[in-house]
């Protein structure tokens, strides 16, 4: 069982609730943090792992760490909740893995009455020796699109390590989001990071997102699935970077527009060892026509199918 540190009070359950993690805070086996804006309300730690924190100037530095040969069995909570209007939350974050280590992180960001809130993170991931990471974060926005989000990720994978990120806007308008990965791979080493994004009204979307495959038999995907309408905007920069014999890599960017949407795309892929081999896919374009059509003699509207096309691409 791990240790226990608890504020009881409304704030708590609302973002818990809202995030869908009520059962969590019911789960002594089930390790978690959870802040509202710049303050720490709820944290529990289990055998191997290490979480300390500490509040700062509109937010929280958080460290992160994993013993070596540990298997975190249930999947670990991060909830990042700021449940007032207008505020700015600031998130360092410092993760180290141990060698031969397994975690999986839940990473919820909730955000239900934002007018005009600004969430910032910079983040430094060092993925140990033969460990495996799991970082899915989850963003639940008001519809107000008053939410402004700069993530900044900064991952080391070291030899055989794996890692598997995702990114997902679960509800909610998006408002201005301004993503920044990047990661290093060594040898043998396996990088997978996914972003799902449906963007409306005048939201914009900025993704980058590097990987430098930089050890023998590195292996690395860039994937990212992004609807744009209305007068919304997504700029996709995606670059793989393979610098060693046998790495191999693919990036795999597609688009929807339609309205009065924009949407541009930068797949880079640039090899530097005779060795290695990097592919790369990105397509831009309106609802397939065949699609929108079968599914409307179906029963549906065009908005309705409209919607349920865009559902299968982000899925």
């Amino acid at each position: 069982m791990g240790k226990v540190m608890v504020i009881k009070d409304d704030e708590l359950y609302s973002i818990a609730r809202i995030a869908n993690i009520d059962f969590a805070l019911r789960d002594p086996n089930t390790a978690r943090l959870i802040i509202n804006k710049d303050r720490v309300i709820e944290t529990n730690t289990v055998k191997g792992l290490t979480v300390s924190s500490e509040e700062i100037k509109d937010g929280v530095k958080i460290n992160i760490s994993l013993a070596p040969e540990t298997k975190v069995e249930n999947p670990v909570h991060l909830c990042f909740g700021v449940t007032h209007k207008k505020a700015i939350q600031r998130i360092v974050l410092d993760i180290e893995i141990g060698e031969n280590s397994q975690i999986v992180i839940f990473s919820h960001c909730v955000f239900p009455n934002a007018i005009d809130v600004k969430h910032i993170m910079d983040a430094k991931i060092k993925i140990g020796k033969g460990a495996t990471y799991s970082y899915l974060e989850r963003h639940i926005h008001s519809e107000e699109g008053g939410v402004t989000v700069i993530p900044k990720s900064r991952i080391t994978l070291k030899e055989g390590a794996r890692l598997k990120t995702e990114f997902e806007l679960l509800s909610g308008r998006v408002g201005n989001i301004d993503m920044d990965y990047e990661t290093v791979s060594e040898k043998n080493s396996v990088m997978e990071m996914t972003a799902r994004i449906d963007g409306k009204g005048k939201d914009i979307i900025k993704i980058r997102e590097v990987g430098n495959l930089v050890g023998e038999s590195s292996r690395g995907v860039l994937t990212s699935r992004v609807a744009v309408r209305d007068k919304a905007r997504a700029e996709i920069y995606n670059k793989l970077v393979a610098t060693a014999p046998y790495a191999r890599g693919h990036v795999d960017c597609k688009e929807i527009i339609q309205g009065d949407a924009v949407a541009s795309a930068i797949p880079i892929v640039e090899v530097a060892n005779p060795k290695a081999r990097i592919t790369h896919e990105a397509s831009i374009g309106s609802v397939d026509a065949k699609q929108l059509q079968t599914l409307m003699s179906r029963g549906l509207t065009e908005e309705e199918a409209t919607g349920l096309i865009i559902e299968g691409l982000l899925s």
